[in-house]
C-alpha cells in the first residue's frame, strides 16, 4: 500500500521577501509615472496639434506654453522609474527599450503598463 503524503508549499526565504517587496514598490511607482506620462503626452500632443496643425494664436499660446517643458520634466522621472522596476525585475535590454519608448509614443504608455503590471505581478506574487 502506497503512503500518500501531504504537499507542502514552499516556503519564501528572506532574500526572496525582501526582493518582491523593493520590486512591488517600484512596480508601483512605475504605474504612477506610467500614467501621468502617458496623459502628459496627450496633452502634448493635443498642444502641439493647437499650434502647429490649428495655427491658434499667441493668447493661447502663453496659455499653453508650459506643457513641452512640464512633459519634458516628467519624462525624466518616468525613465528613473522604468530604470528602477527594470533593475529590480532583471530584464532584458529589450524591454527597458520598450518601456523607454512607451513614455514617447503616444497611448503606448497605457498599453506598455497593463501587460508589464500582469508579468510583474505575476512574479512577485510568485516570490511572496
Amino acid at each position: 500500500m502506497s503512503e500518500t503524503r501531504p504537499t507542502t508549499t514552499p516556503v519564501p526565504t528572506p532574500a526572496a521577501r525582501a526582493w518582491a517587496d523593493k520590486a512591488d514598490g517600484s512596480l508601483r511607482r512605475y504605474r504612477v509615472m506610467a500614467w501621468v506620462t502617458g496623459v502628459m503626452l496627450l496633452v502634448l500632443t493635443v498642444e502641439m496639434l493647437l499650434k502647429y496643425v490649428v495655427g491658434v494664436g499667441d493668447d493661447v499660446l502663453r496659455w499653453i506654453g508650459w506643457v513641452p517643458f512640464a512633459h519634458g520634466w516628467i519624462y525624466v522621472v518616468y525613465l528613473v522609474t522604468v530604470l528602477g522596476l527594470w533593475s529590480a525585475m532583471r530584464w532584458s535590454f529589450g524591454r527597458l527599450v520598450s518601456l523607454v519608448l512607451a513614455g514617447v509614443v503616444p497611448v503606448m504608455s497605457f498599453v506598455v503598463e497593463r501587460r508589464v503590471h500582469a508579468e510583474a505581478r505575476e512574479r512577485i506574487d510568485a516570490a511572496r
